[in-house]
This record gives C-alpha cells, sequence and structure tokens, in this order.
C-alpha cells in the first residue's frame, strides 16, 4: 500500500508541469556514445513517448558522431577534425548520411514499438535545415553553418501528433548538401520552434565546476553566468557547444534550456516533471 501511495505522490508532484506544459513543443538533442547504448537508448525513447501521451509536443533531433568514425575506421578512411568539426569531404558526407539514416530509423522504430507515433525527418529536405559553407581559416569540406530552418514539416507532424525524429543533414541554396552540428541544429530548430524547452541529453550529469569534483555540480545558470564560465575555461572541451547552443536557444525565443544526463534512469522525465530535476538548467 505504501508503495501505491508513493506512487500517487509522484504524480501528483508532476500535476502541475503536465498542465503547464500540455501542448507545448519541447525540443530534444540525443546524441554521441549514448545513443549506441540500446539499455539507455530505450529508457530515454521511453520518456520521449510517455511525454508525447502527456499532452507535450517533443521533436528529437539525433547525431551519430560515434557510429561515422567507427564505419570510417572499419573502412580505412581517417577521420580528421579541425576545432571539434568534422572535415567532410564528398565520400565522408555519404557515410555521414548513411550513418544518420540508420539511427534514424533506428529510433523511428523503437518509439513506434514503444507506443507512439514516430516519423524520420531529413534536414535537407523541405527546406527543413538550410546551410551555407562554414568560414574556416582550414577547409572543412561540406560542412554547414545554419541560416534558416523551415518548420512547416514539423508543426505538419505535430499537429498529426506523431514525434518528428530529425538528422542533422542540411542543403544550401548552391544545392549542395551539408553536415551540420547536432547541437547547433537543434538549438537552431528549438528557436525557430519557439519550443518551451530545449534539452541536450549528454553522457554526464551536466556542468561542473570542477569535473574532479561530483560535489560541484551546478544546477542552474543564467546566459551571463554560463559565458563567464566559459571565458575562466570552467566549461570546456565539448561541454562548451553544448553550452553555446543553450544561449543561441535562448537568445532565439526558447523558454528554458537544460543539459542533464542520459545515464540517470528516466532523467528526461525527472528533469521536466519534477521540482528539483537532474541536470542543469540554463536560463536567459
Amino acid at each position: 500500500m505504501e508503495e501505491a501511495i508513493k506512487k500517487a505522490e509522484v504524480l501528483i508532484e508532476a500535476l502541475p508541469y503536465i498542465k503547464k506544459f500540455h501542448r507545448k513543443i519541447v525540443v530534444i538533442k540525443y546524441g554521441g556514445s549514448i545513443l549506441g547504448d540500446e539499455k539507455i537508448r530505450r529508457s530515454v525513447l521511453e520518456d520521449i513517448v510517455f511525454l508525447n501521451f502527456m499532452g507535450l509536443r517533443p521533436v528529437l533531433v539525433h547525431g551519430g558522431g560515434p557510429n561515422i568514425s567507427e564505419r570510417m575506421r572499419s573502412s580505412g578512411k581517417k577521420a580528421e577534425f579541425v576545432d571539434g568539426i568534422r572535415v567532410t569531404d564528398e565520400e565522408t558526407l555519404k557515410v555521414v548520411e548513411e550513418e544518420l539514416q540508420k539511427l534514424n530509423n533506428v529510433i523511428v522504430s523503437e518509439i513506434n514499438e514503444a507506443g507512439a507515433k514516430a516519423v524520420g525527418l531529413s534536414g535537407k529536405e523541405r527546406k527543413l535545415i538550410q546551410a551555407k559553407k562554414k568560414e574556416s581559416k582550414v577547409d572543412l569540406g561540406l560542412v554547414g553553418e545554419i541560416v534558416g530552418i523551415g518548420t512547416e514539416c514539423i508543426l505538419e507532424e505535430l499537429k498529426k501528433d506523431r514525434v518528428p525524429v530529425i538528422l542533422p543533414m542540411a542543403r544550401g541554396e548552391d544545392k549542395l548538401d551539408y553536415n551540420v552540428n547536432a547541437d547547433e541544429s537543434a538549438a537552431s530548430i528549438a528557436g525557430a520552434l519557439e519550443a518551451e524547452k530545449l534539452v541536450l541529453l549528454t553522457n554526464v550529469k551536466g556542468i561542473m565546476r570542477n569535473s574532479e569534483d561530483q560535489h560541484s555540480f551546478i544546477s542552474t545558470l543564467n546566459v551571463a553566468e554560463a559565458e563567464s564560465l566559459i571565458s575562466d575555461k570552467v566549461i570546456q572541451h565539448g561541454m562548451i557547444p553544448k553550452v553555446k547552443a543553450c544561449i543561441h536557444a535562448l537568445n532565439n525565443g526558447v523558454k528554458k534550456t537544460h543539459i542533464i544526463g542520459a545515464r540517470t534512469s528516466h532523467a528526461l522525465l525527472l528533469e521536466i516533471f519534477t521540482d528539483h530535476g537532474v541536470g542543469t538548467e540554463i536560463v536567459k
């Protein structure tokens, strides 16, 4: 009986959030090594199905870097990076698109199996993600800088109560296809949709003042504080593009952004539907 009462209390705690976010768009970015772990992936996708049934409108943007690098290794092609950006020639772009499409198919299939209706969308189709060649001191090849988002096809699917699952490829006015960063894609899509939230799922708990000290976890930051932590080199390496993506989203109309660790079971639900959350929220 006590167990049942505890479950009821959890549901009651979630009620104000369910009411507040009903019919609101939540953009979720999911990628990296945690996408390849089947147990974690199924838990995350269950959370997304739950959000859908609770009346929210989840939009999922996924990456696939480790899969792409592994495919290139197995085919004998060396992966080359400049400042964390994958140098992308035509052959690499083909591998990028094929691996992203495979992952997209898996995610759509598993969301459907879990009971919701998902639909795969490629960013390069229907002007969903528009880009131009990214300028750099070193030629990065077919790497794009996002210049526009077409929300029409996403909104069409949301009206049908489907979960859009978007792979981050883009097309330019030059008719060329481009490889674009998944974090940037999610932030740009969230801004264009004026989403209630942007949630970036990672393999770490959130932002730490000291990566060696678990007690230095930061639960809330505003934009000025986040920029200061980047300047002071407290936020480093792979966390920098994630924090910058959050700042970009907030500056373009997104209400709140979150960086959370997907290794925590049902982290997405805990962050959205509980008073304390489990990750770092960045607000305007």
